[in-house]
């Protein structure tokens, strides 16, 4: 087994000390922590953003919605046609521009919403975060998220 080098970066180049590992690793766990409650409305947790983003704004291009999620249509597209095959959301063509798609909830895709304070009370505890330490949490990662949107 070869040792690590000791010098003063090796500290830095620690699996433990990698924010990107830390936000990943923390992202594959909260999905995880979802998993249950959304498997049992039938949800991916993919498919629970879109709703989410359709509860917030109503209805949506397929544009706007990739906006709010940082997805590409050909990712939202086949998720999009699957939740409406489930009867969540309609998707029809702009009368104005035939090459824009907006989505809309269907009465079965807003009845889910009752659903969702009860799944982010779960996972708040799940957390072990207090709401406000949560939401202080989540603009620290939402400014990191700007920052490097900006540098890219």
């Amino acid at each position: 087994m070869t040792s690590a080098p000791d010098s003063p970066s090796t500290d830095a180049l620690q699996l433990d000390n990698q924010l990107c590992f830390a936000l990943y690793s923390t992202a594959l766990q909260m999905e995880k922590a979802y998993q249950p409650h959304l498997k049992a409305l039938g949800l991916t947790f993919p498919q629970y953003l879109v709703l989410l983003v359709l509860w917030e704004h109503g209805a949506l291009t397929v544009s706007d919605i990739g906006k709010h999620l940082l997805l590409d249509s050909g990712t939202l597209t086949p998720m999009l046609k699957r939740m409406e095959a489930h009867g969540l959301v309609m998707r029809e063509r702009d009368a104005t521009d035939e090459r824009r798609v907006i989505v809309t909830l269907t009465a079965k895709g807003d009845e889910m919403r009752v659903h969702a304070t009860a799944i982010r009370m779960c996972i708040l505890q799940a957390t072990g975060c207090t709401t406000q330490q949560a939401k202080d949490l989540t603009q620290r990662i939402q400014r990191v998220r700007e920052h490097l949107l900006t540098a890219a």
